[in-house]
C-alpha cells in the first residue's frame, strides 16, 4: 500500500517507553571528546539524545551553569549524599568528587530519552553492577602504538615515567574492553562518530527493551 504522495505505507508503533542509558568509556588519550563533540552537533546527533549531566565538587568555571554543565555540590553535601545511594557511581580526582546523579539518569529514561554518560573504565563497571541494563561502548585505539602516539603528542612535555603509566593503566583498561556490549575503533573520527550513532539508534529500535518493559521488569535501566 501507498500514500497519496506515493510513499510506502508505514505501520504505526509507538514510540518506545523508555530510553537507554549508554556508558562511554575507553582508555585515556582515544579520543573520547573528539568522538562525542561531532556526535551531539545538530546535523548528526540522534533524536531524544542526552548527555548526562554529573556532579562535582569543584566551583563552576566562568560561563558554567548549575544544573547545565554540572550540578555543583559542596563537599559536606556531596559526602552525605554518598551515603544515601544518590549517585549511580562516584570517584574523586585531584582531591575533587565526581559523580552521576542517580535521580537524574531515572528520570530522563523513563521519559523516553537516551542518556549518554562519559566516564572511566571503573566508573562504568560500576554502572553495570548497579544498572544491568546500562548499555557500555567501548573506544579504542587502533593500535597500541597509536594511543601511544596521541598521548605523546598531546602531553609532549609530560614526564617519561608519567607516560609509562599512562599506557599501563591503558593497557588494563583495554584488557577490560570484553566486558562491553560494543566496540568502537577510533581510526577516523568520521567513522568512530558514525559507529557510535549506529549504535545509539540501535538500542534505541531494539524490541527485547520494550518486552521487558511491559513484563514489569524491575531494572531501573
Amino acid at each position: 500500500m501507498t500514500t497519496a504522495a506515493g510513499e510506502p505505507d508505514r505501520p504505526e508503533f509507538p514510540a518506545p517507553a523508555r530510553g537507554s542509558l549508554i556508558v562511554v568509556s575507553g582508555p585515556s588519550g582515544v579520543g573520547k571528546d573528539a568522538v562525542l563533540a561531532p556526535l551531539f552537533s545538530a546535523e548528526t546527533c540522534p533524536p531524544r539524545l542526552r548527555r548526562c549531566i554529573t556532579a562535582t565538587t569543584r566551583a563552576p568555571r566562568p560561563g558554567e551553569i548549575d544544573g547545565v554543565d554540572y550540578f555543583f555540590l559542596a563537599r559536606d553535601e556531596f559526602e552525605r549524599r554518598i551515603g544515601e545511594h544518590f549517585f549511580l557511581e562516584h570517584a574523586s580526582y585531584a582531591g575533587r568528587f565526581y559523580g552521576t546523579p542517580r535521580w537524574w539518569v531515572e528520570a530522563e529514561v523513563a521519559g523516553g530519552n537516551d542518556v549518554l554518560l562519559k566516564i572511566d573504565v571503573q566508573g562504568a563497571l560500576q554502572v553495570r553492577s548497579l544498572a544491568p541494563a546500562a548499555v557500555l561502548v567501548f573506544i579504542a585505539p587502533p593500535s597500541e602504538e597509536e594511543l601511544e602516539r596521541r598521548l605523546r603528542g598531546r602531553d609532549s612535555g609530560a614526564d617519561p615515567g608519567d607516560l609509562m603509566r599512562r599506557l599501563a593503566i591503558a593497557r588494563e583498561e583495554l584488557a577490560l574492553a570484553r566486558r562491553y556490549d560494543y566496540l568502537v575503533v577510533n581510526d577516523r573520527i568520521e567513522r568512530a562518530v558514525g559507529d557510535l550513532r549506529a549504535i545509539v539508534i540501535a538500542e534505541r529500535c531494539r524490541i527485547r527493551k520494550e518486552q521487558a518493559a511491559e513484563q514489569g521488569s524491575s531494572q531501573p535501566f
